[in-house]
């Protein structure tokens, strides 16, 4: 999100969360297994009702901002709409919201049917999928509640839309969180054999009270040290796909922007729309505890406009919280590398988020390994 007139700020990405359960269990997943039960309080799926009010909303937001934005469909598992809902929803949103904003979904990729993908074709959705790498190493957490491994479904959901010409341009990439017990060399491998044009990974989700799952110590680099791997497996393939956290941490250690959240010094404020319509903070900062992701003010679209939200001083709070205040971040030569990492990743209940990220030693690790390799690039030259 970006300051417009007046110092209200403009309308970037809203998570719509049209579905508060999964099919899935992940053992990592931050919405059911960090200790916030608010899911349990929401609607198992997004009315038609809230539907219809989200998208008058947007559209007026659309109005008065004059540039467009995203809609990303999350859940839960947003495909437990059901196809019948699934295009409803669509049909309403792309109504409201006409190209050049974007519409997109994240799913775990295990109920992508043909029916589900003429629905995503229809009404241009993107399509982003959750697979962490080969079978074993996804299986290990991505199972469903009957203890099941998912692979073999969703690499089937995968292939579904790459065998498809109408639907493969929409897929827009893979995501996978780390095992960092895993090879990153064949983690790459298993993901390029996917077709996907690019893929995105995600480190465990952890704060200063509660390590990620394989971090031994705050300054352990059992992170970083996968990242590297993955880095150097990347750099060798002579036909990568994009890989947008390597290639974001790279053009910014080169001078560049980046382009997502995470790194960089770029703010990119996500507001969530629950399936009951109430407005929140980015539900990621659940990992800082239980109602961490919450607004003090109890925000919904149907007494609220976008432009009452964005222009409270509730809302400038949260999105300053992204830039990092710790006194070691402002003093640190990678600040505008990292950007203090994810929000969520520096809590720590005695400072709250004035921490470095917990994965600070494992970003500087990645981050010294790119600058090493563009010093020898830039040697090799002037030789």
């Amino acid at each position: 999100m970006s300051f417009a007139r007046g110092g209200v700020h403009q309308l970037d990405t809203v998570l719509l969360k049209v579905a508060s359960r999964c099919n899935l269990d992940c053992s990592y997943c931050y919405v059911y297994h960090m200790g916030d039960e608010a899911w349990r309080d929401q609607p198992k799926r997004m009315s038609d009702a809230v539907v219809d009010q989200i998208a008058a909303r947007l559209a007026a937001q659309l109005a008065v901002q004059e540039a467009p934005f995203s809609v990303v469909l999350h859940g839960g598992e947003p495909l437990l709409l059901g196809a019948r809902r699934l295009e409803r929803t669509c049909e309403t949103l792309r109504a409201a919201l006409p190209h050049p904003c974007g519409i997109h979904i994240q799913t775990n990729g295990v109920l992508l049917s043909d029916a589900i993908i003429d629905i995503l074709v229809r009404y241009d959705v993107g399509v982003s999928v959750s697979i962490d790498g080969p079978q074993a190493v996804h299986d290990r957490f991505r199972r469903d509640h009957q203890g099941k491994g998912s692979h073999a479904q969703v690499s089937a959901g995968i292939a579904r839309i790459m065998a498809r010409e109408d639907a493969r341009p929409l897929l827009a990439g893979v995501l996978a969180v780390i095992d960092p017990q895993s090879d990153p060399a064949e983690v790459y491998a298993a993901l390029k054999t996917t077709g996907a044009p690019s893929f995105d990974v995600l480190p465990r989700d952890g704060n200063w009270d509660t390590l990620p799952f394989g971090k031994a110590a705050p300054d352990s680099v059992e992170f970083g040290t996968w990242l590297s791997g993955l880095l150097d497996a990347y750099l060798a393939d002579p036909t990568p796909p994009r890989v947008r956290l390597l290639d974001d941490m790279l053009r910014l250690t080169l001078g560049g922007f980046a382009m997502k959240e995470g790194v960089g010094g770029a703010d990119y404020g996500i507001l969530v729309i629950e399936p009951d319509g109430s407005v929140e903070k980015n539900d990621t900062l659940k990992v800082a505890g239980s109602g961490a992701d919450r607004f003090g003010y109890r925000w919904s679209v149907f007494e609220h406009s976008f432009a009452e939200i964005l222009g409270s001083d509730e809302f400038l709070a949260y999105y300053r919280q992204q830039r990092p205040y710790a006194a070691v971040c402002a003093a640190c030569p990678d600040l505008g590398i990292c950007g203090g990492g994810m929000v969520a990743h520096r809590w720590s209940n005695a400072r709250g988020y004035d921490n470095p990220s917990i994965f600070c030693a494992d970003q500087r690790l990645v981050i010294a390994r790119m600058r090493a390799l563009a010093d020898a690039a830039n040697a090799s030259q002037a030789a």
